[in-house]
């Protein structure tokens, strides 16, 4: 069993994906070349991390709710890391409970950024405030620097069984290329691109080129179906039925990807495509080189998204396209 855990408390899909770096050169620090991973059930990091040799197991946690439920919450936590007999734990997050908890469980060695109330939870120095109130994957960086932990690279570069990229580039093989993913849905509205745009965008590429995928997940096939039927012109896969990694396995075979700032998107990224990503609200994502930003002419804020045009996306995709038609 590892002695080194690591431990994130976000819950998203894509919070996954941009540690996954970061815990891959803390495994690499330990002599069972391997960590224990904590983090929250909406992340489908044990899906995602099957293949990952530095991740010798995810174990899911609870971590929001009711000031009574966290308190339970923080009970549970502090009696698994116990039992788990850790000797060292990495806290990847500014907030004091999974701190507290290691501490009360008795973990040694507690590294953290310490920012706050935080410092007074771990054990190494923290970090320059300044670092703190920058992107996760900055301060991540920093972190790892002021550990002396190497950091080869901050892109993701997601790992998949080998049989599960051949099943999936098997099951649509006989579809014509370039193979272009579009990603309906968002974990919020205020992330989401209105249908119609969507609507425009898929009736356009199906009419110039190979093959377009809808992914998103079974709570977006009705909204992709309604999308296939008032689009015409090449094939339109409703490919939501796809796991979460048989989606991942699907995106590292497609040549483009376009959606908004959400899991899919990260996915793409982690499987080295280029993937468009629609920031009418949200910060960009810079973390990786393959995430490509489409923003609001005036600006990303309160409906930025509505802002963001299919004849925008189309001007920005279309070089990708024309490269993947003069490919081989």
């Amino acid at each position: 069993m590892p002695s080194t855990a690591v431990i994130q408390v976000k819950q998203g899909i894509g919070d996954v994906i941009w540690h996954l770096p970061f815990i891959r050169a803390i495994a690499a620090t330990t002599t069972e070349g391997a960590v224990t991973f904590l983090t929250l059930p909406s992340t489908r990091a044990r899906e995602l991390l099957e293949a990952e040799r530095g991740v010798a197991e995810v174990i899911y946690f609870e971590h929001h709710g009711s000031e009574l439920r966290r308190g339970l919450h923080l009970a549970r936590l502090v009696a698994l890391l116990r039992a788990k007999n850790f000797r060292r734990i990495w806290i990847l997050d500014r907030t004091i409970r999974p701190a507290l908890a290691a501490m009360l469980a008795g973990i040694p060695e507690r590294i953290g950024p310490g920012d706050g109330a935080q410092r007074f939870l771990t054990t190494n120095a923290p970090l320059d405030p300044r670092h703190v109130q920058e992107l996760v994957t900055d301060w991540l960086a920093a972190l790892m620097a002021a550990m002396n932990v190497p950091l080869p690279s901050v892109e993701p570069e997601l790992r998949l069984p080998a049989a599960l990229l051949e099943r999936i580039g098997s099951r649509y093989a006989a579809l014509p290329r370039p193979w272009v993913v579009l990603a309906p849905g968002a974990s919020h509205p205020d992330k989401d691109w209105p249908d119609n745009h969507w609507g425009t965008l898929l009736d356009t590429l199906r009419r110039r080129l190979g093959t377009v995928f809808l992914i998103g997940g079974a709570g977006n096939a009705t909204r992709a179906d309604s999308l296939i039927a008032g689009s015409a012109g090449n094939p339109t896969v409703n490919a939501c039925d796809l796991s979460i990694t048989e989606a991942a396995a699907l995106l590292r075979h497609a040549d483009l990807f376009v959606g908004p700032d959400s899991g899919p998107m990260n996915l793409a990224a982690a499987g080295g495509i280029p993937a468009f990503g629609l920031f009418g609200t949200t910060p960009v994502q810079t973390w990786s080189r393959h995430i490509h930003a489409i923003e609001p002419e005036n600006g990303r804020g309160p409906g930025g998204m509505v802002r963001i045009s299919p004849q925008a996306v189309l001007r920005r995709i279309e070089p990708y396209l024309e490269a993947t038609r003069a490919a081989p």
